[in-house]
């Protein structure tokens, strides 16, 4: 988190081209998780919600469930993975250039 925050302090600091792609991998990153966040919530509650109206396939729906979810979190991981990237990659040739 700290390392986010401190992009976006030097992105607003200077307000050339680069820095604003700094702060828009950053943004990035935090709306991926919280995409994440709300997509396995989501999914929980509705899988409560089928376990309750029909107890007896409470097996089915957990193990869909867990394998939604792993997949929400790997979508997740992989835009956060590649905000970073782009973050890097923007960092080292602006220090390249100077």
């Amino acid at each position: 988190m700290e390392t986010i925050l401190s992009f976006i302090a030097f992105a607003a600091a200077d307000s050339s081209v680069l820095n604003y792609g700094i702060l828009g991998a950053g943004i990035g990153a935090g709306l991926a998780a919280i995409g994440a966040g709300m997509g396995i919530g989501r999914l929980a509650g509705s899988a409560m919600e089928g376990i309750a109206r029909n107890p007896e396939a409470a097996g089915d729906i957990r193990a869909n469930m867990i394998l939604t979810a792993a997949f929400i979190e790997g979508v997740a991981l992989f835009a956060a993975v590649i905000c970073f990237l782009i973050q890097s990659g923007i960092i080292n040739a602006t220090k390249a250039a100077a």
